[in-house]
């Protein structure tokens, strides 16, 4: 029996190799390399100095509540506009095809060329600006502006397919039978929606939120050209750093937003972990 077993587990080290060895050549190593990193002088010596910066100097904790709130702003507002377009793709109507494929065009734009679409457009004396001039209207400051929501614009715009095509899949692995059978019971339209499929379909969004959260959090280039010439978040503070050769202050920049990047993930696994024991005890 033994035998088997030993050639069973080696069998399986062998099938695990490939992935694990991937994991830890091209996302553990460098990893653990820029965390050293963060924590030496140039001459090699230990310090605390990279991450001290980063919490005393106001421009660094100015950039630290500009990364957070340039990843949740956009989650929220992409939220909104997704389950309807999600719920929407869902029901047969003339061009949905066409539809399907047309509002994932977005997410094969690279982020240079949305920022430069929005200061095209949303600019002052740009498109939409000579569009209300006629009216006697004038267009609000979008643009670099304090609020950032030339950045919230943009990403929005850049995540709202890639939010939908996650939010639309997990809608339709819910059963249909349980659908139906809560509308057979006397639960209204809205009740079922609420009640029975967000609940279910809770896993596949809060999936979306998260990769979406990561994603426009650690944006370069739209915080860069259409974001408040002030506050600047950390990736872009990263790059000015990284310009100036302070090598370690870029590694432990990076590594504060990957601490952050992990708390959200576990606030995910921890979330969808009650959500199913929540399911399991209803079952029960």
């Amino acid at each position: 029996m033994r035998p088997v077993l030993g050639s069973d587990r080696a069998r399986l080290l062998l099938l695990l190799a490939p992935g694990v060895g991937y994991l830890l050549l091209f996302f553990g190593w460098p990893l653990l390399s820029a965390l050293i990193g963060s924590f030496h002088l140039d001459d090699g010596s230990f310090t605390l100095q990279w991450y001290t910066r980063i919490f005393t100097r106001p421009s660094m904790l100015r950039g630290l509540s500009v990364s957070i709130y340039y990843g949740v702003a956009p989650v929220v507002v992409s939220l909104l506009a997704s389950i309807p377009l999600a719920l929407l793709l869902r029901r047969s109507f003339l061009g949905r095809k066409l539809f399907n494929g047309l509002y994932k065009l977005p997410m094969a734009v690279p982020s240079i060329i949305v920022a430069l679409m929005v200061i095209i457009v949303a600019e002052r004396g740009g498109f939409l600006d000579r569009l209300l001039a006629p009216l006697g209207l004038g267009l609000p400051k979008l643009v670099r502006d304090d609020w950032g929501v030339g950045v919230i614009l943009s990403t929005v715009w850049k995540q709202i397919p890639f939010m939908t095509l996650i939010i639309t899949s997990a809608f339709a692995a819910v059963p249909e039978d349980i659908r139906l059978a809560a509308r057979s019971l006397g639960a209204s339209r809205l009740n079922t929606f609420l009640f029975v499929e967000v609940p279910l379909a809770m896993p596949g969004i809060t999936a979306a939120i998260l990769l979406t959260f990561i994603g426009s959090m650690g944006s370069y280039a739209i915080p860069d050209i259409v974001g408040p010439p002030v506050a600047r978040p950390l990736s872009v503070l990263m790059v000015a750093e990284f310009s100036q050769g302070r090598f370690p202050q870029v590694y432990a920049m990076g590594m504060v937003l990957s601490l952050f990047a992990i708390a959200v993930l576990i606030a995910y696994y921890t979330l969808t972990a009650r959500i199913g024991l929540g399911s399991a005890k209803k079952d029960t």
